[in-house]
């Protein structure tokens, strides 16, 4: 069973991150009885079966494994057998080669592929030479990939389509550098948008920005984004791979169908400085890489809206509180990506999904499968994942300065802006039981166009009452929310930073689990996400109108007015060096533009893009695998009138763009 680098790759993505060192391989026990197993000739020893055959690194004792929902397969008697003995481990025969880590380990206690470190030595102890085998069997992670992936997987690679390939400008592939689709799927939208298209190509000549650079350009973020648009977009670069064999030389080569891609290894060096997860060959969160780098090119254009392309994702989120006295306070800030819960209760298809989980049900008492082609997912319209965003909804624990208690208030959320670009983030990632991430298996209706301007914010309304500023004596009470211990350990679990699980449990209110982990996510790049929650200061997780003291008198020692240097304080968290910043900006005299006091003034913000709540549909990425961090990111992009798919190094017309099962949207505003 011959297998090819793409197939290699498609499985070690799938199964990235997966598999788990068995609690039973260090110690087992093995019994001598004498059994050396032959390289070949294997058979069930309690019937005919000849395939789907298990090994028990126990006792030796070879036998088929489980029946599949068609009656395939094998007939239990390898699974009967440990809950005869107990004997947890046991490996496929017909997948045992040199590649021992390819082998396919089974722990029946744990109920799950493993690892074996100890592999080797058990199979010798069997009798088996391992390095004289051949494959000829799928493993479990290939066969559930092909019996429970594969139609994501082509749908969103559109395999086994005939793909026309396109070459020329604004159709360049981006090589894979080892688990780097997360940055080529990423990229390919960003510099679909004229704001990045017009600052590092139209705009800036690859002379220009070597001399505009520091002394050195290959660590110059600016320089190497202008480097990557003009190999992207040029299409110098978008020609033809050759072809040649062995006994051709390249004068005697053919263009082939596809593209060779560029490489973006000194971009990458460059962008995964400040964030040395990405400057692995591990697979990232395309999300949180997108955040990353408008953070970056903000940072690289400061002082400089006028060249800075992430304003067009920016925009203002108004978030108002009531509080059961009938006085409300206002909590605003700036985003750059709406992320969206998917109410699942709203699934367009109930009838449909009822009768499934019936037959599954059913199946799951026989002791069988359903067969792919009879699952069916929720399918929920992205009309209600936006109205769920703006839905009231309460917020527990919150310290209300008007009743000097904590109370359950009610918190409404719209847009203060519009953005020329809208990124919108599906929140795919729940926690099922046992407080493990998994991934919703969900479909979502997305259209060509969209129209948010019910979500437009109110500001303050004629009437409303503004809850008062916390007093000198309400610090203690409304500065902080304790984090709840349960939520920060289960996230210290999953491998998060105990600190930021602190301020994801508070400033989520305790909400849960899943709410903190989606706060995570979204805030992992926050530049003060390092610092002591002791410094930060907030009021309940949500009302922030107290400000550190000594902050303050460190900025009137600047030389700032005091009532400045509080307002300062306020719109920036707090951060002194973004609070001058801030003090210095061109809108320092009116009022903040993250102001999260009880202010009564809309937020006005001249540097935000605004505009109409129409926007049409241009970027999907998309991703396939168990978890964010392992998998597979394609792109897919409206331009010159049709949908365009980049899978890494290859591009080309897409012919079903998989708008259904998208983990990031990107919308364009659409201009009246």
């Amino acid at each position: 069973m011959a297998e090819g680098a793409e197939r290699k790759e498609q499985v070690a993505s799938w199964t990235a991150d997966k598999k788990q060192i068995s609690t039973y391989a260090m110690n087992l026990q093995q019994l001598d009885k004498g059994v050396i197993v032959p390289p070949s000739g294997w058979k069930c020893a309690k019937c005919d079966k000849t395939e789907n055959l298990w090994l028990n690194l126990t006792d030796g004792m070879i036998l088929c494994g489980r029946k599949n929902w068609d009656g395939s397969g094998g007939n239990n008697h390898a699974i009967e057998h440990y809950n005869e003995t107990g004997y947890p481990l046991a490996v496929k025969l017909g997948t045992v080669t040199s590649d021992l880590d390819a082998t396919d380990v089974f722990s029946y206690p744990e109920d799950e592929s493993v690892l074996d470190p100890l592999l080797a030595q058990h199979l010798a102890f069997l009798g088996i030479d391992f390095s004289s085998l051949q494959k000829t069997e799928m493993t479990t992670a290939e066969r559930e990939l092909d019996q429970n992936t594969n139609f994501d997987w082509d749908r969103i690679q559109e395999s086994g389509q005939e793909m026309e390939p396109l070459f020329g400008p604004g159709y360049t592939g981006l090589v894979n550098l080892g688990n780097s689709c997360y940055l080529a799927a990423t990229m390919q939208v960003v510099f679909s948008t004229s704001s990045f298209c017009s600052r590092y190509y139209l705009n800036q000549s690859l002379k220009k920005a070597f001399e505009a650079a520091p002394a050195d350009p290959t660590v110059d973020l600016n320089t190497q984004l202008t480097k990557l648009a003009h190999g992207l977009l040029s299409g110098k670069y978008s020609v033809p791979a050759r072809e040649k064999d062995d006994t051709t030389n390249v004068a005697n080569s053919t263009p082939a169908a596809k593209q060779e891609g560029i490489p973006p290894r000194m971009f990458k060096g460059v962008i995964a400085a400040s964030h040395p997860e990405f400057s692995t060959m591990n697979q990232q969160d395309a999300l949180e890489f997108f955040l990353h780098l408008i953070d970056q090119v903000e940072r690289v254009n400061a002082g400089k809206p006028e060249l800075d392309p992430s304003l067009s994702f920016k925009f203002g989120v108004e978030e108002r509180l009531a509080c059961p006295s009938g006085k409300v306070a206002y909590n605003r800030r700036h985003d750059y990506i709406l992320s969206l819960s998917i109410p699942l209760h709203k699934a367009i298809n109930k009838d449909e999904l009822e009768a499934f989980y019936k037959l599954k049900a059913e199946r799951d008492i026989e002791g069988k499968e359903v067969s792919i082609d009879q699952i069916v997912r929720p399918r929920v319209r992205l009309v209600d994942c936006l109205r769920s965003f703006v839905a009231e909804e309460d917020v527990h624990d919150f310290y209300s300065t008007e009743l000097k208690t904590k109370v359950t208030a009610t918190k409404t959320a719209g847009l203060t802006s519009f953005p020329d670009y809208l990124v919108l983030h599906m929140r795919k990632f729940v926690m099922e039981e046992g407080w493990v991430p998994k991934k919703l298996d969900v479909y979502i209706d997305v259209p060509d166009t969209i129209d948010i301007s019910h979500m437009r914010s109110k500001g303050s309304q004629p009437g409303e009452e503004l809850l008062p500023e916390a007093a000198a004596g309400d610090t203690e009470e409304s500065k902080m929310v304790l984090a709840n211990e349960d939520i920060v350990s289960q996230l210290v679990s999953m491998g998060f930073n105990s600190l930021h699980c602190q301020k994801a449990a508070t400033s989520t209110s305790n909400a849960g689990v899943e709410e903190a982990m989606n706060w995570l996510l979204s805030h992992m790049d926050d530049p003060d996400i390092d610092a002591p929650i002791s410094q930060e200061a907030q009021s309940a997780g949500v009302l922030s109108s107290f400000v550190d003291q000594s902050k303050v008198d460190t900025l009137v020692s600047f030389g700032f007015q005091e009532d400045i240097a509080r307002k300062a304080l306020k719109a920036s968290g707090g951060d002194i060096e973004k609070a001058t910043d801030w003090i210095f900006s061109p809108n320092v005299s009116g009022s903040s533009d993250m102001d999260i006091s009880s202010s009564s003034t809309s937020i006005v913000d001249s540097q935000l893009p605004d505009g109409g709540g129409g926007y049409r549909l241009i970027g999907i990425v998309s991703h396939i695998g168990t978890s964010t961090h392992c998998g597979h990111y394609v792109a897919h992009v409206y331009k010159d009138g049709r949908w365009v798919i980049f899978n890494d190094n290859k591009v080309g017309v897409s012919k079903n763009p998989p708008k259904d099962m998208g983990y990031l949207y990107v919308f364009e505003r659409l201009h009246s």
